[in-house]
């Protein structure tokens, strides 16, 4: 799965890890809590979805049977918002 963003989106990060993605078509902005940003930041440097949910679970032990999951799910979210690029 390579993952990329849209050309008229901008990612910042914030304090804690979170990170701030802003659409500049409609000027809205979300939010990614520091899980979501990171799992955007590793695939945005070229990880794999599995690569990415290997590193959640050693992280969050407790999450690692859904893990796969959690990062398909967020990366479906950004794709139905228009933040991603196909």
């Amino acid at each position: 799965m390579s993952v990329s963003l849209a050309a008229y989106v901008t990612a910042v990060d914030t304090d804690g890890g979170a990170m701030v993605l802003l659409d500049e078509r409609t000027g809205k902005y979300r939010q990614l809590n520091p899980t979501g940003g990171l799992v955007l930041r590793l695939l945005l440097r070229g990880a794999t979805a599995e690569d990415v949910a290997a590193a959640l679970a050693d992280r969050y032990p407790q999450a690692g049977a859904r893990a796969g999951e959690d990062v398909a799910r967020l990366v479906e979210a950004l794709r139905a918002a228009g933040l991603l690029s196909d």
